[in-house]
């Protein structure tokens, strides 16, 4: 009888499945199917061994670099980047590639935007959850209260804000792309000047009411000013590209028992 998770033998090298499983914990999987991070390391651990098999057969030799503050690769993974290093030819990126990407979307680049928001902060921390509750209950009736009469937003804010932006208000004055935290300058994204935006938005600090007082949009960039973030972007594309015909050339020729490589998996 086949076990359920057996070990894998890469051209006669065997992975132990307890291995494997050690590893799955670094896979995402939905809950209801653990086999999946099963399979994904399996995958993951075969091809690292063909990375270093094929490092043996090339004589390579691999000084381990420092990857953080004090933390040295690995043996085996200054060897697999030693292969990669050998083995990959990347397409190369030419200024018409970049001009073509630039070309299909050239409003994506943009100068950051100005905003002049105010808020109603129902200050609460997120592990907090009576608290955050009671937050958005009291930002719902707020908000009720605000769309019925924006003119009260003022009010509101001096009264029951938690900012101190509450002495102007719930006024913040003028922030820019990356001033404020994702969840807020999302929202701050999608308001044109004189908006309240129509739900409570919850952040790390609380659950807020948002109105934009005036927005400027920054203007598209040229070609020129963007041409380099285009380039590593569009180099790092071709680069894992080229991983993948590597990974999937060696597990096409290789001799694996114990795991599947579907054809959308060969290059996973």
């Amino acid at each position: 009888m086949t076990p359920l998770m057996p070990d894998v033998i890469v051209n006669g090298e065997t992975i132990p499945s307890a291995a494997i499983a050690a590893e799955a914990q670094n896979h995402n999987a939905p809950q209801d199917k653990p086999g999946w991070a099963w399979k994904a390391a399996a995958r993951a651990m075969a091809i690292r061994a063909l990375l270093l098999q094929e490092g043996q057969r090339l004589g390579l030799e691999a000084e381990a670099r420092e990857v953080a503050p004090g933390k040295l690769e690995t043996g085996d993974e200054a060897m697999v980047r030693a292969v990669l290093e050998t083995l990959i030819e990347p397409e190369q990126v030419s200024e018409a590639h970049c001009r073509a990407f630039y070309d299909r979307a050239p409003e994506s680049f943009r100068a950051p935007s100005l905003f002049q928001p105010a808020h109603i902060l129902f200050a609460a921390r997120p592990e907090d959850a009576a608290a955050r509750k009671t937050a958005m209950q009291n930002a719902q009736k707020a908000l009720r209260d605000v769309l019925k009469d924006p003119k009260a937003f003022a009010g509101i804010a001096k009264a029951q804000s938690d900012c101190p932006s509450k002495e102007n208000g719930g006024m913040l004055g003028q922030i820019g792309s990356g001033d404020t935290v994702p969840e807020f300058e999302a929202v701050l994204e999608t308001l044109e000047a004189g908006q309240i935006h129509p739900e409570p938005v919850e952040t790390r600090f609380g659950v807020h009411i948002i109105r934009m007082d005036e927005k400027a949009e920054g203007a598209v960039l040229p070609f020129e000013a963007v041409a380099p973030q285009i380039r590593e972007k569009l180099e790092q594309v071709a680069w894992a590209k080229a991983a993948q015909r590597l990974t999937r050339d060696l597990v096409e020729k290789a001799e694996i028992s114990g795991v599947d490589f579907a054809v959308g998996d060969k290059a996973a």
